[in-house]
């Protein structure tokens, strides 16, 4: 796919003129973590980590077990631009979450990001009392990379050698349904391992790694770089062909840092779910490169993007395509995985709209319906493969609850949101 990337808006609420005060948005979604339905009624308090403790806001959820979102203070935008700054003044406030709801274990989670300018997006899997499964431990959201102090990333080839052992010859890139997360070095056989989406994963890890505020066009350099990394090490079962049971660790010295619970940011959310079939290629490489990077503040990289430099190039002008074939040189391209798994139909390659009749359309109308019996606030539609005005209507709420620009418009992104949630809701139908 070549990605046409819709401009990103900063709302109003974003900025308190009259108080000269930064602020970042937050919005919150609540779900049972037995079976990732939402939880309405959820009672959501947020607290300062700053100073003398506070309360700011206790929210309710909807019907999509979302709360609205609040407007709350960050630091100067301007900080989380400028490596310097960002080095001795943290660029993000944090805040502490306490979820409550009838007939769940209450859910604390420490330190939520929220960066001035941008919208944060923090989940919540809440336990049901009645369940044999162990409480939820507080969530503890460490200091993001380009503040905290982590390991650097040990240096490796960026073309792998592949095992062809005779049962398995790995022919073509896959986008993988899920992620295997090691959360610890290789060798830590204690630490657990996380069965995380594939998208998921890529927005944890960009929210982990770079600031939402930075310009566009490096936020696509940087998940590009993150899911090129990502898809080599599945492309070439790293791990598994060294005897270990998962796809990638949340080690910055061995691959990326994916933080179990953290928050994630909208517009990093909407790039990945734009371009998430995409890596990147050298030509008569069949693998995805292994594009590996740094901060270039701490830690210089020669031949590597570094983090720093990418969004500097970015706020000159510079395409993301320019930005990575600065750092990784001018044999770099863009290319698109031949498979994306866990889904029911790939995208037919053309928008859905008012007036489009098909096989498509009564595809989508079925998913759509079904994810509406679980998702109240979406209009229930019958599927008659015509796109009439109650289809239109059904796609703007779901666009409206999972993060999407409300187009009414069945694009790229929205097909695949559509598909990834309704196989996350009709698998486990099939369950109970």
């Amino acid at each position: 796919m070549n990605p046409q990337l819709h401009a990103m808006e900063t709302p109003a609420a974003l900025f308190s003129p009259g108080t000269g005060q930064n602020r970042g948005l937050l919005q919150v979604q609540v779900v049972s973590i037995q079976n990732n339905f939402p939880i309405s009624g959820a009672t959501v308090t947020i607290s300062s980590q700053e100073g003398e403790p506070q309360v700011f806001e206790q929210l309710t959820t909807n019907s999509a077990g979302q709360t609205q979102e609040v407007s709350l203070p960050a630091p100067p935008e301007s900080i989380s631009l400028n490596a310097e700054a960002a080095t001795t003044q943290r660029p993000y406030s944090e805040y502490d979450l306490l979820i409550e709801a009838p007939g769940f274990l209450p859910l604390a989670i420490q330190g939520t990001e929220i960066l001035s300018g941008s919208t944060a997006i923090q989940s919540a899997a809440m336990t049901p009392l009645d369940t044999t499964r162990p409480p939820e431990d507080p969530i503890n959201i460490p200091d993001h990379t380009l503040y905290g102090v982590y390991p650097p990333k040990i240096a490796e080839a960026e073309i792998q050698p592949v095992a062809e052992s005779g049962e398995i010859v790995l022919s073509r890139v896959v986008v993988p349904e899920t992620i295997v997360v090691h959360d610890g070095v290789p060798s830590d056989r204690s630490a657990p391992d996380y069965y995380v989406p594939y998208r998921d994963y890529i927005k944890n890890v960009a929210s982990s790694e770079i600031y939402s505020t930075w310009p566009e066009s490096t936020i696509v350099a940087n998940v590009l770089a993150i899911m090129s990394f990502t898809l080599n090490r599945v492309y070439t079962e790293f791990y598994r062909n060294q005897g270990y049971d998962f796809t990638i660790t949340s080690s910055t010295a061995f691959d990326h840092k994916w933080i179990y619970g953290r928050n994630i940011f909208q517009s990093i959310s909407l790039v990945v779910d734009e371009i998430f079939d995409n890596y990147l290629s050298r030509p008569g490489v069949r693998q995805p490169i292994l594009t590996q990077y740094c901060d270039g503040k701490r830690v210089s990289c020669p031949d590597w993007m570094t983090q720093w430099g990418s969004c500097t190039l970015g706020e000159q002008g510079y395409s993301a395509i320019q930005i990575l074939r600065h750092f990784y040189g001018d044999s770099i391209y863009i290319n698109t995985a031949e498979q994306i798994e866990g889904i029911p139909a790939s995208w037919p390659g053309y928008d859905l709209s008012l007036g489009a009749t098909g096989q498509k359309v009564r595809q989508v109308q079925e998913q759509l319906d079904s994810i509406a019996s679980i998702y109240s606030s979406i209009p229930r539609i019958s599927a008659d493969g015509i796109f009439g005005p109650a289809t239109q209507e059904a796609v703007m709420t779901f666009q409206s609850v999972f993060g999407l620009p409300q187009t009414g418009v069945i694009d790229f992104r929205t097909w695949y949101k559509i598909s990834h949630i309704y196989v996350s809701v009709t698998r486990i139908a099939e369950l109970v």
